[in-house]
């Protein structure tokens, strides 16, 4: 590189001068025609209505308030000490408000569920909110597993007995990516690095797990079930010295609903959509984790790290206040009435959620989370619901929220989307929607053939295929149990900084029909679409890249910004900035990538941490844009 050619300094061009306001946007994207081959997916995983006449509440004291004071509890308090206080609770609750609540259990010293007959969830947080000693009061909803959504394919296409798991693309999803398929992580290259450590605890929060399957049977660390309703747990366990159900199993026992159980009014599950048992944290589980090199069954991203399965989901879904006790224990918080987990994870994945705003009980447990001296990393799927908004815990602040992608790396049809997403990653899609035809690019997973109680372990395959945004966040959480592996003093901020930042640029153009660019949620359907900075996060995860990019020895991670600049020009305009291979590199006092395809450099200096352009496009004058600084917020980076 002629170094020499960065002193110059000269005016810039017109299809510079909106540099200040955000690089090359002056520029523009040139219309690309696609062809478009979209599959239509129903939603799967809408949150269910709420029963007018029932209530279930999770509710929050003040640390000054005199009933604290008065029925005091400790983190560390046994089942049937954390009983006796949270039904005082409920009780001094009732007298006050003239109806009868009934306890459940907590989440923190602070917090409890309460639940009401005769009222609605959202008039008894009214009036729980109203109330001096507390500080906030919400719905206890419940959210689902972000499983297949309802396509074709998926719901009618014959099985295959005897199938040894295999779609003909394989786990085409962790390859470098290659021809069509560009949006595989790049998995295989980031195993030349590590292939995870022993010390890197990933907590799976899901339906728990089938841990007699040969790819899970020795990497699973005990775990919890923390479902506190019977009904739901489906486990048959007796209720705990009055902690619900609680127990140290986390088996998945099976989470089928039945046709009668879904449409009798008088069932805990009506209205829920009768389906067989999903066997979703065992899928989510072995993507993130599986045994691997042992010329059996299918690979995990991160084989060499510990998992740790906690049961928030049954029958139906789980509770909000589940989920919430489920990320504090993960995580090494203590949670009242449960022995405290001893093997803390670094990584929580949440292939879960539902739609609406994140709420304070969840932002309690991730501030909470995040302030410990080794918080963990939190990985959520963004939903199915066909290009909505992102729903809670995804839409949270703290937490890595994940779209699906197609193989050739547009939105994939089912995934949400929205400016919560920090990054994409495969979903999986058939792209034929002949029932009688195998899926082409499914997620293959570890799974169980049992369609009620679980029977033999197996794979899902091109005809029972795995497709949805839930098999995109155990992608991402491999992926960050790896880099942790190589750098375990990362923080959170860190780990998504790094992530953004080596993500590769998302394609345009890779249809014959024309696709639009995704756009913010507006109510309706919005399928396949090209991702965008501002819907999809930043672009596709590169395994491989990110965890290159954080070795000991790399480069300061995002120290000016410029690599998330860098990512942004590429994504915004790659008429000009194709994607580099390599990726970047250093000539003193400069940082570039060139671009071999358009032979364009962009480049930030030491010296006065400007960005700079040079290439054919600039008639080989070196351009200075302007400090690095004045690009950040445009392009969604941080210092």
């Amino acid at each position: 590189m002629n170094t020499q050619a960065f002193s110059e300094r000269i005016r810039l061009p017109t299809w510079l001068l909106a540099a200040s306001a955000g690089l090359m946007l002056a520029l523009g994207i040139d219309a690309i025609a696609a062809d478009a081959d979209i599959e239509r997916h129903s939603a799967h995983n809408v949150r269910l209505t709420e029963p007018s006449d029932s209530a279930r509440v999770i509710v929050r004291f003040k640390q000054d308030s005199a009933m604290l004071r008065k029925q005091a509890l400790s983190a560390q308090a046994s089942a049937s000490e954390t009983f006796d206080v949270v039904t005082a609770r409920a009780g001094s609750l009732s007298a006050r408000l003239g109806a009868h609540l009934t306890a459940g259990r907590a989440l923190n010293e602070h917090t409890q569920v309460v639940s009401a007959s005769g009222i609605s969830g959202a008039s008894l947080a009214k009036r729980l909110a109203e109330e001096a000693d507390v500080e906030y009061a919400v719905v206890d909803q419940r959210r689902t597993h972000f499983a297949v959504p309802n396509d074709p394919l998926y719901q009618q296409g014959p099985s295959i007995v005897g199938s040894t798991g295999g779609p003909v693309a394989g786990q085409w999803y962790l390859h470098a990516p290659a021809g069509e398929i560009a949006s595989s992580i790049n998995a295989a290259n980031a195993w030349s690095l590590t292939t995870g450590s022993s010390n890197i605890v990933v907590a799976v929060l899901d339906t728990g797990v089938r841990k007699e399957h040969p790819d899970l049977a020795n990497r699973l660390l005990a775990g919890y079930d923390m479902i506190s309703d019977a009904a739901t747990a489906n486990d048959g366990q007796a209720a705990n010295g009055g902690n619900n159900n609680r127990d140290s199993d986390a088996s998945d026992p099976g989470d089928w609903v039945t046709t009668k159980e879904s449409n009798s009014r008088s069932s805990t599950f009506y209205q829920c959509g009768a389906e067989d048992s999903s066997w979703h944290g065992t899928m989510t589980s072995s993507l993130i984790g599986a045994a691997s090199n042992d010329g059996v069954g299918m690979a995990g991203v991160a084989w060499g790290v510990k998992l740790l399965p906690v049961r928030v989901l049954g029958k139906c879904g789980g509770y909000d206040s589940d989920i919430i006790a489920g990320m504090q224990w993960a995580a090494g918080l203590p949670v009242p009435g449960v022995p405290t987990n001893q093997n803390s994870a670094r990584v929580i994945n949440m292939s879960l959620g539902g739609s609406g705003a994140c709420t304070q009980a969840y932002l309690d447990a991730i501030n909470a989370i995040l302030g410990k001296q080794d918080p963990a990393v939190i990985v959520a799927a963004a939903g199915n619901s066909s290009g909505q908004a992102v729903g809670a815990p995804a839409n949270c602040p703290g937490v890595i929220g994940v779209a699906g992608l197609r193989h050739i790396g547009t939105k994939v049809g089912f995934s949400d989307l929205g400016p919560e997403i920090a990054i994409s990653a495969p979903g999986g899609n058939c792209v034929n929607s002949d029932p009688a035809q195998p899926c082409l690019y499914p997620i293959l997973a570890a799974t169980n053939t049992g369609t009620t109680t679980p029977l033999a372990s197996s794979y899902t395959d091109a005809f029972n295929a795995s497709t949805g945004t839930s098999f995109s966040a155990p992608l991402v959480a491999g992926t960050v149990a790896l880099m942790l592996s190589v750098q375990p003093s990362l923080t959170p901020a860190q780990i998504k900084a790094a992530l953004q930042g080596s993500a590769r640029a998302f394609p345009t153009g890779v249809q014959t029909a024309t696709l639009q660019n995704c756009h913010a949620p507006d109510g309706t359907d919005q399928l396949e679409c090209y991702c965008t900075a501002s819907t999809c996060g930043a672009g596709m995860l590169d395994a491989a890249a990110a965890v290159a990019s954080v070795m000991p020895g790399s480069r300061p991670l995002q120290t000016s910004g410029a690599d998330c600049v860098f990512n942004w020009a590429e994504r915004t305009l790659p008429k000009y900035f194709a994607p580099a291979v390599p990726a970047s590199t250093t000539s003193a006092p400069y940082y570039f990538r060139y671009y071999s395809t358009t032979r364009n450099y962009l480049a930030t200096s030491s010296v006065d941490n400007h960005l700079w352009a040079l290439g054919p496009d600039t008639r080989n004058n070196l351009l200075d844009l302007g400090p690095v600084a004045s690009f950040l917020t445009t392009a969604g980076c941080s210092q």
